[in-house]
């Protein structure tokens, strides 16, 4: 139970460091490192959702309708609630006027990331192993998450501070779902089904099509090896 909101606040620390590579360096410089960790990331995602996470979901009475509904969550939230979101570099600040669509994209992000720690702490509910793998897989999307919220803030009109606060507020929300979820009973039940169709979502339908802008055998190659060292880790890690 301790080790999932340690690894939860650990990996909230990511969001941070992905705002701060918008806030303190010109992205362009690490632009391509963005892209091969997103990539990345993707693969080692999908590999987790799919293998680590989808079987232990499925084995609960009514799993698949909460993988479904974890999906359909952050589909809700992202891009039928939220009007402007992408994950990555935001580069149309021209058309970008109002403040509100940063706050937007905060709002959108908020319950994936609640449940980027449900998926952690539920995980470690699980099993020590699991728990590591989905706190690796949740860290390796931190970084692109908050470049794309701390960009999006700034592109529309907000200062540098509303844009580290965001980013912040963000990272709170995952640390809240990781200390929450042992003390709530249906988190305890469903928190890990309903993680499953969140990161199948922010592998499949977030970083994955993102990764796909990039015509780079680097980065899509990033993405087979990103599901390679998920195998590898889950032969090295203690069962």
């Amino acid at each position: 139970m301790i080790a999932g909101m340690f690894y939860a606040a650990i990996s909230a620390l990511g969001d941070l460091a992905g705002g701060l590579v918008v806030l303190r360096s010109p992205l362009s410089r690490s632009r391509r490192g963005l892209a091969v960790l997103t990539g990345f990331g993707a693969g080692f995602m999908l590999a987790g959702a799919r293998v680590g996470m989808l079987p232990e979901a499925l084995a609960l009475r009514g799993g698949l309708t909460a993988v479904l509904a974890g999906y359909l969550v952050v589909h809700l939230t992202q891009h039928s609630l939220t009007p402007h979101f992408h994950f990555g570099e935001e580069t149309h600040g021209d058309a970008m006027t109002s403040r509100r669509i940063g706050v937007w994209a905060l709002v959108g992000l908020l319950p994936h990331s609640f449940f980027d720690g449900v998926a952690i702490s539920s995980g470690f509910l699980n099993s020590t192993q699991l728990g590591l793998l989905v706190f690796a897989a949740i860290l390796l999307h931190k970084v692109p998450t908050g470049v794309s919220l701390a960009s999006v803030m700034l592109a529309s009109g907000n200062n540098r501070w509303r844009a580290f606060n965001a980013v912040g507020t963000m990272g709170l929300a995952t640390v809240f779902g990781g200390v929450l979820t042992p003390w709530v009973p249906p988190l305890v039940n469903w928190g890990l089904p309903l993680a499953a169709g969140v990161t199948i979502y922010v592998a499949a339908s977030n970083l994955i099509p993102e990764s796909q802008h990039e015509h780079s055998s680097a980065v899509q190659g990033a993405v087979f090896v990103g599901v390679l060292v998920y195998y590898l880790l889950t032969l090295v890690l203690p069962h």
